[in-house]
C-alpha cells in the first residue's frame, strides 16, 4: 500500500490534478489498484455541474491512467520518467461518479516496451462499473 507522499515520489502530478489518494495493490509493471475518495470540495465540481455534481468522465480516465502510470513508473528502468497518453480506446461510461463515492481504479498492464505500453482499466464504485477503457501510453524522460 502506498500513501499520497509515496505516490508523489512516482508521479509528477500535483494538486489539483493528482487524482489518486492511495495505492492498495501494486505489482510493478503488471498491475495497480488505487483509490480516489471523491469529495464535494473537488475543484471541478464548481463547474461540472453546479446544480448536480458529476465527476467528468475525462478525469475518471485520467485517474485510471495515473494508476497505470504508478504500475509502469515503479519499474527501475522507468523511474523518473513521465507517461503520456498515446491513445484511449474502448472507453465506456456506465455510472456517474458523484461526491461521496469511493472510486476504485484497477489497471492491468497488458503490453510494455521500452518507450510505450498498453493498459486495460476499470473504475468501480462499490460493485458497480463506472468506466472501462484501454489506454496506450508512451514514456518520456522530459518531465
Amino acid at each position: 500500500m502506498l500513501n499520497i507522499e509515496q505516490i508523489k515520489e512516482i508521479l509528477p502530478h500535483r494538486y489539483p490534478f493528482l487524482l489518486l489518494d492511495r495505492v492498495d495493490e501494486l505489482a510493478a509493471g503488471e498491475r495497480c489498484v488505487a483509490t480516489k475518495c471523491v469529495t464535494a470540495g473537488e475543484q471541478f465540481f464548481c463547474g461540472h455541474f453546479p446544480a448536480k455534481a458529476v465527476m467528468p468522465g475525462v478525469l475518471i480516465i485520467e485517474a485510471l491512467a495515473q494508476a497505470g502510470a504508478v504500475a509502469v513508473l515503479s519499474l527501475p528502468q522507468h523511474k523518473g520518467k513521465t507517461a503520456y497518453f498515446a491513445a484511449i480506446k474502448e472507453a465506456r461510461f456506465k455510472r456517474q461518479v458523484v461526491p461521496g463515492d469511493v472510486l476504485t481504479l484497477e489497471m492491468e498492464i497488458v503490453k510494455i516496451r521500452s518507450t510505450s505500453g498498453i493498459g486495460k482499466g476499470v473504475a468501480t464504485v462499490g460493485n458497480e462499473v463506472a468506466c472501462e477503457a484501454e489506454i496506450m501510453f508512451m514514456f518520456s524522460s522530459d518531465a
